[in-house]
């Protein structure tokens, strides 16, 4: 019998015969002891946001439009109040559906994201002023988010050396007669085994929606198909 399944049978049976029986009640080999008590399943949509604030930073997932997690923005999009908002995703939704109703309601003051093209509303916001706009590569944009939720605050990358990105030529906003009101911020540049990297800074998110097809008790989400 290994050695660590002997530890354990042995520590076992020395609570068993323990007088004080309660000790052997209260200890647990589990990482959580109350997990029957945990429920975050919400039975609506109205209650898993009413904490929301504005001016917060929404992690939204979806690929053009697929994985979108259109209930719940639709639901912020019924409540007005929220405003502000930094959405990072992919892509900027179509007209009419995903993050464009909340582009549409003028409920998203910034996109972080990595393609914007097929939204014709999203366009002229942004060359009008009305929006800010930060383009990240997919690759980057999905570590950052990764990165944020890791506790580490930057990270290198090649992606985007020698483009606008790193130069910080990228115009982020645009005054309402189309001239740019603010550029990019330059990235810092490192050189490691004769390659250059550029420095990202790190996502962190209030919020994240996601599309899943169920979800447990614990919080744990179970993907289907192309969500």
């Amino acid at each position: 019998m290994p050695s660590s399944v002997t530890l354990c049978w042995r520590t076992a049976s020395a609570f068993s015969r323990s007088s004080n029986k309660s000790i052997l009640l209260a200890r647990t080999f589990a990482s959580t002891s109350r997990r029957n008590e945990i429920n975050k399943i919400m039975p609506l949509a109205a209650e898993a946001i009413k904490d929301m604030k504005s001016d917060s930073t929404l992690l939204c997932g979806g690929f053009g439009l697929c994985g979108v997690p259109d209930t719940l923005i639709n639901e912020v999009e019924k409540n007005p109040s929220i405003t502000g908002i930094t959405a990072v995703s992919n892509n900027a939704g179509v007209v009419g559906k995903g993050l464009g109703l909340l582009l549409a309601s003028k409920q998203i003051k910034k996109m972080i994201a990595s393609y914007v093209g097929e939204n014709k509303v999203f366009e002229q916001m942004y060359l009008k002023g009305e929006i800010e706009l930060e383009l990240t590569p997919q690759g980057t944009l999905a570590e950052r988010c990764r990165a944020g939720g890791a506790g580490i605050p930057a990270f290198y990358t090649p992606a985007a050396f020698g483009t606008v990105v790193q130069t910080g030529e990228l115009p982020l906003k645009h005054n309402s007669d189309g001239t740019v009101a603010q550029y990019s911020h330059p990235r810092d540049v490192k050189v490691f085994g004769g390659k250059s990297y550029i420095m990202e800074e790190a996502i962190k998110g209030d919020y994240a929606f996601v599309k899943a097809w169920k979800a447990d008790r614990l919080g744990n989400c179970m993907f289907r198909f192309a969500a």
